[in-house]
């Protein structure tokens, strides 16, 4: 949706950072399983689509580059939006509800039409080399 999605121009003017997206290789029991996270911190930049962006990239890297084959989140479970992005943006399921930390869990494992879709989402981006001198 064009009025959503955020322009390459909007981000281009940026000189300061408006989140970040990690992951995490912290399942002693799976070690290729990511436990991602996603904030957008500038409010101007929320609802626009970037949190999906840096996600796709995020697993493209994750799933091609480390061998990751499986994903998690825990979100807060009040966290409509981020939910939303992860279950209807990138097909993650629910698993678990912890009432007592009140977050809820979804998973989604990398399957081929995963893989193919993260290809096809992340095309247009051009890889930096990046090196120590």
């Amino acid at each position: 949706d064009p009025n959503t999605e955020v322009k390459n121009s909007d981000l281009q003017d940026t000189n300061r950072m408006i989140g970040d997206v990690n992951f995490y290789l912290n399942n002693t029991d799976n070690p290729h399983e990511a436990e991602l996270e996603v904030m957008i911190a500038e409010q101007q930049y929320a609802g626009k689509g970037v949190a999906t962006e840096v996600l796709h990239l995020m697993m493209q890297y994750a799933v091609n580059d480390i061998g990751v084959d499986d994903f998690v989140v825990r979100i807060k479970d009040t966290n409509n939006a981020s939910i939303h992005i992860f279950e209807n943006k990138l097909g993650f399921k629910e698993t678990e509800r912890a009432p007592v930390f009140k977050e809820v869990t979804l998973r989604r494992s990398v399957c081929d039409d995963l893989k193919a879709s993260l290809n096809q989402w992340t095309s247009h981006a051009n890889r930096i080399k990046y090196a120590l001198e």
